[in-house]
């Protein structure tokens, strides 16, 4: 049953990057394809989805050669981090739009690393302080984008 089980996975996963490739190089059609030499800007795009749909192809195409050795036990649902990984993103916006870039980022890392299960409180604060100090140097001072690195209130 488990074999069967990542067969139909590893089917569905090939599928699914048909279907996004296919969608990529449907959608990067309406624009300027151009040449190899001046490419205009649906060439990449159509390029990545060929690739995608490639690669699908070959997930999809090798999904039943694997033998039963292969066989892994279903894992089981690891709710702690689906929740913290989407909560990380949507307290970002909310701190972000109240108090600044600066405690959006910490946040947004520091919340988004508590869901792995072997992360502990104080590896959580320096990977959040450490990609807190990165995208302030990066984004406010190297790429300038206009939004404050510190704002109170509403």
């Amino acid at each position: 049953m488990q074999f069967l089980l990542k067969i139909r996975r590893d089917y569905y996963a090939g599928a699914l990057m048909i279907l996004i490739g296919l969608i990529v190089v449907n959608e990067g059609r309406t624009y300027q394809l151009g040449t190899l030499q001046r490419m205009g800007p649906g060439y990449f795009p159509v390029v990545l989805g060929v690739i995608l749909v490639f690669l699908g192809i070959l997930i999809a195409g090798t999904a039943s050669t694997g033998g039963a050795e292969e066989q892994e036990a279903m894992p089981h649902a690891e709710w702690r981090g689906w929740f913290c990984i989407i909560a990380g993103p949507a307290l970002f916006i909310v701190f972000g739009k109240y108090f600044g870039l600066l405690p959006a980022t910490f946040v947004c890392v520091f919340v988004a690393a508590l869901g792995d299960r072997d992360t502990t409180l104080k590896s959580a604060v320096i990977l959040a302080a450490s990609v807190t100090i990165f995208g302030i140097l990066l984004f406010s001072y190297l790429l300038q984008v206009s939004m404050p690195i510190l704002k109170w209130g509403l």
